[in-house]
């Protein structure tokens, strides 16, 4: 009787989100202590994270293992990525593939935010810059997402004048 006790406290708390407390705190260096589910992380990359990881994890990242984690992480298998100069690419290969060109040939540029993300629904945009560090900016454009469950569903990318 006592351990069908223990269990249905256990349960009960952890259905409520109380059982953090419990945890062990002294768990190894670099293990892992969050009790969330794939799903539950997923669905905590608010559409501003999304954006702003696009800008420095996938396009801005020249590691390529690093960058297609970010991928991995970011965007829904069937994602749609629209480049105003390029077409239309689909799915995280295709990502991974259009970033590691324009990283190729921008390897020391950097994408600045310059302003805050703004979000409406399941949408939002960022504005941003890119250039050398120390430089001038040598492009401007715009991000727009739509995200789908926490994850990045299409993209659309805009030119835009240099501020």
């Amino acid at each position: 009787m006592q351990t069908i006790c223990v269990v249905f406290t256990a349960i009960l708390l952890g259905l409520f989100g109380l059982a953090r407390p419990f945890v062990s705190r002294s768990a190894p260096p670099g293990a892992n202590l969050d009790l969330r589910t794939e799903d539950q992380l997923k669905m905590s990359n608010s559409i501003s994270t999304l954006l702003l990881r696009n800008l420095s994890d996938v396009f801005g990242e020249n590691d390529p293992v690093r960058r297609r984690v970010a991928i991995d992480e970011i965007f829904h298998e069937d994602a749609v990525f629209y480049d105003p100069k390029g077409g239309i690419f689909r799915g995280r290969a295709e990502l991974d593939r259009i970033a590691a060109e324009l990283r190729a040939t921008h390897h020391d540029s950097r994408y600045q935010p310059i302003g805050e993300p703004e979000e409406a629904g399941n949408g939002g945009r960022v504005r941003w810059v890119e250039g050398r560090p120390g430089e001038a900016p040598a492009l401007a454009g715009t991000d727009f997402i739509i995200a789908r469950d926490g994850r990045i569903a299409a993209i659309y990318l805009f030119f835009d004048k240099l501020p």
